[in-house]
């Protein structure tokens, strides 16, 4: 996750030209953590056993600090991620996190010089797109991030639900089993690159990201926090297949006459099918001794709420953007989705793509056949839509609406109707989502 990073200076700012910023080496790791759990306002020291988990998983070669006397001041590092993209494919990103500066650093630049740095390599290295999660969202765009996902977190009121409180199972014939952390690990990742492979936003996890999430490593300033999990199984005659998986933990809560108030918090949710979504979230509102359910954060038309019979007791509490991603690679990130089938006429639209940091700037023809498969080469012709890089990645998951874009001016249209035109081919049936935070 990114953070901290001040939003005044320009990415052409060159204030902390007298500061040393590079790709650290093992011997520098300790002060980069330390300047990055300062940036995130842990004071908490790295120990020898957290630095010996994490310097492992880390590549050095794209770990950036900013040095002011020989003590790093910023952190900023970058990994390989597979994104799944409209259509089912795979495109390899240039994942940023771990990005801070130094309270005592802000507005010198130095941002500006990792994220230079770091995009150039990843465009030299193939990368077709970066991407990242911003804590703070007036910093990124800048750079030619833009807002590609976003995320509802809802509470639900279980006694509002209109469920039968007698619930014993899934209807359908399913049937619900609780599992320990180990089977978490065996089951967890093979569902889980199921639920990559039809849904665009979701992004790969790593062996260590399991993990983490069951307990197996944890670092001593993020100590692993006991989860229940249950795993969701199809009826018998189907095969009675692993098609849905929940984390969540529950507190305790007792209200005024020893009457139970517990509140149930959802760590993750995979769900292959309908029938899966629809029977773990029945699950956790029929627990014993629960009066509320957080569903940590969901695509914003999760089935979640017309789910009950009374969607009402659902109520968001938050509404946030979440993934961004940065074009880096205009003719190849493009052509690494696919499209919806071009209605008569509109199978083919001229982009003039604007970049302040000339990673992606210039004027592409996009055409797309009968079948969805797009293709993008540069052009003379007469641009139609006028967008910045920005803008681009906004749209590039089909969430965003260039129809909303124009409206709001950042955009420009410059031949009628084009905008509508490019969100029938960009959009998506149902939103992108990234379940995650890196």
């Amino acid at each position: 996750m990114t953070a901290h990073a001040a939003p005044a200076p320009g990415p052409d700012d060159s204030s902390a030209d007298s500061l040393e910023v590079r790709p650290i080496t093992e011997a520098e790791f300790a002060g980069w953590a330390r300047a990055n759990n300062t940036g995130f306002l842990m004071a908490q020291e790295y120990t020898a056993e957290d630095i010996g988990l994490r310097l492992p998983r880390t590549d050095l070669s794209r770990a950036w600090g900013a040095f002011d006397a020989g003590r790093c001041v910023a952190s900023y590092r970058s990994f390989p991620q597979q994104l799944t993209l409209p259509g089912g494919r795979f495109v390899q990103a240039n994942a940023v996190t771990s990005v801070t500066v130094m309270p005592t650093h802000r507005r010198r630049g130095i941002l500006s010089r990792m994220m230079r740095a770091d995009l150039a390599e990843a465009k030299e290295r193939g990368d077709a797109i970066a991407t990242l999660i911003a804590a703070e969202y007036p910093i990124y765009g800048r750079y030619g991030f833009g807002p590609a996902t976003s995320i509802n977190e809802w509470e639900v009121d279980v006694h509002r639900t209109g469920l039968d409180p007698r619930w014993a199972g899934p209807e359908c014939g399913g049937r619900i089993d609780l599992v320990d952390p180990a089977d978490v690990r065996k089951i967890g990742p093979e569902l889980h690159e199921r639920l990559r492979a039809g849904k665009p936003g979701v992004i790969d996890r790593s062996a260590g990201w399991w993990d983490a999430r069951t307990g197996l490593t944890e670092y001593s300033f993020d100590p692993y926090k006991p989860t229940f999990f249950a795993v969701y199984r199809a009826p018998a005659e189907q095969g009675g297949q692993v098609e849905g998986l929940v984390g969540y933990r529950a507190d305790d809560k007792w209200g005024d006459g020893k009457q139970p108030l517990n509140t149930v918090r959802v760590t993750d949710l995979i769900a292959t099918t309908p029938a899966a979504e629809r029977a773990l979230w029945h699950f956790l509102c029929s627990i014993d001794w629960v009066a509320t359910v957080r569903t940590g954060y969901r695509a914003p038309d999760d089935l979640l709420p017309d789910l009950l019979p009374d969607p009402r007791a659902a109520r968001v509490v938050t509404a946030a953007d979440w993934l961004w991603v940065r074009v880096l690679d205009v003719v190849r990130a493009l052509e690494a989705r696919t499209y919806a089938r071009p209605y008569e006429g509109g199978g083919a639209v001229v982009l003039e793509v604007r970049d302040r940091l000339g990673l992606a700037a210039g004027r592409f023809r996009l055409e797309v056949s009968a079948d969805g498969t797009g293709v993008c080469v540069p052009t003379e012709e007469s641009v139609e839509l006028t967008l910045d890089v920005r803008e681009l990645g906004a749209l590039y998951l089909g969430g965003g609406s260039a129809v909303r874009m124009a409206a709001l001016g950042l955009v420009t249209e410059e031949r009628d109707g084009v905008a509508a035109r490019v969100d029938g081919l960009f959009r998506t049936v149902r939103e992108p989502w990234c379940p995650d935070i890196f």
